[in-house]
């Protein structure tokens, strides 16, 4: 007799899943809980419940503090069962920026996520740089992160001294990055946004200048004007928290289109935002064989039409 549906359920094992991922100078510091659920794309109760099951590993050794602060470099991996979701890959291909013996830049499309998330690594930035280099999505280590929403320059060593070597880059601050953002309104001239950053109360998954949090400074200068209803911005950053560009420029009343949950309409005048309207422009660091090297990303089609209302085929990156 055939089993009924109730019991072939129950013979159905949940899928292990594992994260895997190396915490960005942008997070050091952070709760180990607070990272897994923001960079891991679970929530904060998972987080716990995977470390109090044991199943959470910092450096390779197990760990259930739930407290503990994680630092730059470190290797987190946490393994969960979930019920085996695959994300769809993009059919865009990967496109290769610069590539050598020691690193590898890419330019990261808008809508992929920059880590292997609960949902699987298939579509996942790791994953498509996985298969250019012919390697597994959990065997190319995260050295920095843009936001799922975020195109622009991405970096990535292509053996374990040049990880290390571009990591500490980005920890001791020689990293130099440059983004463009269409922002709401008219901004004049230039200056430095110096606010403290930390998780918002009460907004999930939320940032916000908050006295207690860790010290946060973007430096930014105005492009061009779209009358008064939308400004083209350049922004250098000089540290690198969690939305840090997007929260500095909502607090300077001025927050990025498309950008909802910072309080960014979907149209500014002629500009309209299929997604929040930012992107990692150029990316300055130290090579990991010597010397200095530039990378610069395109914009992409919704960057540029946007643009291009502005009467900037492509703004200058330097």
């Amino acid at each position: 007799m055939p089993a009924a549906p109730a019991a072939a359920a129950a013979l159905q094992r949940p899928e292990i899943r594992r994260i895997k991922l190396t915490v960005a100078p942008a997070d050091e510091g952070e709760r180990l809980d607070r990272y897994l659920s923001a960079r891991g794309g679970i929530s904060r109760g998972e987080a716990r419940r995977a470390l109090e099951r044991g199943g959470v590993y910092l450096e390779g050794s197990r760990c259930k503090v739930a407290s503990k602060a994680v630092r730059a470099g470190q290797s987190v991996e946490a393994v969960l069962e979930e019920a085996g979701r695959v994300e769809k890959a993009p059919a865009a291909p990967l496109v290769v920026l610069h590539e050598d013996e020691q690193l590898l830049a890419v330019a990261k499309p808008a809508g992929v996520a920059s880590q292997p998330t609960l949902t699987g690594d298939v579509g996942t930035l790791p994953w498509l740089v996985g298969k250019h280099l012919g390697r597994k999505a959990a065997e190319v280590p995260t050295v920095h992160r843009l936001d799922r929403d975020t195109s622009g320059v991405v970096v990535f060593g292509k053996t374990a001294t040049a990880t290390r070597a571009l990591a500490a880059a980005f920890r001791e601050g020689t990293a130099q990055k440059e983004y463009q953002a269409v922002v709401v309104g008219r901004l004049e001239g230039s200056g430095v946004v110096e606010a403290p950053l930390g998780p918002a109360p009460g907004r999930k998954g939320s940032h916000a200048v908050v006295a207690s949090g860790s010290p946060a400074v973007t430096r930014w200068e105005v492009l061009a004007h779209h009358g008064d209803d939308a400004t083209l911005v350049r922004l250098l950053p000089e540290t690198g928290r969690t939305h840090q560009l997007r929260v500095h420029l909502a607090h300077l009343g001025h927050p990025i289109v498309g950008d909802s949950r910072y309080g960014g309409p979907p149209r500014a005048g002629a500009v309209e935002a299929p997604r929040f309207l930012l992107h990692a422009r150029a990316l300055e660091l130290p090579h990991p064989s010597g010397g200095t090297i530039r990378l610069e990303a395109p914009f992409p089609p919704d960057f540029a039409a946007a643009a291009g209302i502005f009467s900037l085929e492509s703004p200058p990156a330097g």
